[in-house]
């Protein structure tokens, strides 16, 4: 018996077994959890959570955007935009049955999606058959927002227009 127990290697120092990996598992994901532990609790205490530092302000003329939007799908107006030629954004408006609404005064910006610069205001002028046409420079992509208005209704009008 004795000569079996000395036929075992002795055991070597430094040598990594089982219990080594899993302690070095254990540690890698314990140090990963409490450092993604850490960030979370400062971010939240660094940041409220709030988007609009006056909030109740905000929700008042969000609902006040709702009511609008209400009122204008009660109208039952719609708009046409197009791009008739070079340097003209057109916009045709017409009432719930379909026809041309000629009497309105309509003003609008076009602005870019990504930045504040070029930002371009439009002075729409009637053109017959409910037409209203403004010069615009149109390169690339702009959002424009339009307000059509007679004298007691208003009715708000946002699209994106992408020139070649």
């Amino acid at each position: 018996m004795t000569h079996l127990a000395s036929s075992l290697p002795p055991a070597e120092k430094g040598r990594i077994t089982g219990w080594h990996v899993l302690a070095g598992m254990v540690t890698f994901f314990a140090l990963i959890i409490a450092v993604d532990t850490l960030f979370i609790v400062q971010a939240y205490r660094s940041f409220s959570g709030e988007v609009a530092s006056n909030p109740y302000e905000a929700g008042l003329a969000f609902n006040r955007t709702l009511a609008q939007r209400q009122r204008e799908e009660a109208l039952g107006w719609a708009a046409v935009i197009e791009r008739p030629e070079p340097g003209v954004v057109a916009l045709r408006m017409s009432d719930k049955a379909g026809r041309p609404l000629s009497n309105l005064s309509l003003t609008g910006v076009l602005e870019r999606p990504a930045t504040e610069t070029g930002r371009q205001t439009l002075n729409f002028k009637p053109a017959g058959e409910g037409w209203y046409r403004a010069e615009a420079r149109l390169d690339g992509a702009w959002d424009l927002h339009a307000t059509a208005r007679n004298a007691s209704e208003k009715f708000e009008i946002e699209s994106r227009l992408v020139a070649p």
